[in-house]
């Protein structure tokens, strides 16, 4: 099991994490250091536990955008893919229409003539 040390405004913290995930957890550590800096900036001399409370609101929010985004990006390709199998669809029925009409003519005429005594 890997661990690394993260600074989150100002205070480090010992994270364990599993094996090879050691950079990946230092990037999210401080993409936190970053917005707890902005909101501290912002809202001035706050308690550490209020503005990591803040921090973790706001990266949850934004996280929660994110799920809206990708929600609405895979609504809009349903919608698209739907459209697309039914102009398809018609391309189809458009292009084969007349040979199929011409065929049931054809088999319309064999039929009438093997009826004729």
């Amino acid at each position: 099991m890997g661990q690394v040390a993260v600074t989150i405004n100002g205070r480090k913290y010992p994270v364990a994490c599993d094996d090879g995930q050691e950079e990946h957890v230092t990037r999210l550590a401080a993409y936190l250091d970053k917005r707890a800096v902005e909101i501290g900036d912002q809202v001035g001399a706050v308690s550490e536990g209020r503005l990591l409370v803040m921090t973790s609101l706001l990266v949850a929010d934004e996280l929660s955008e994110a799920y809206d985004e990708v929600e609405r990006l895979q609504d809009e390709a349903k919608t698209a893919d739907k459209r697309a199998r039914e102009t398809a669809q018609v391309a189809v029925e458009d292009r084969y229409a007349g040979t199929v009409a011409g065929l049931a003519e054809r088999i319309e005429r064999i039929a009438a003539t093997l009826e004729k005594p």
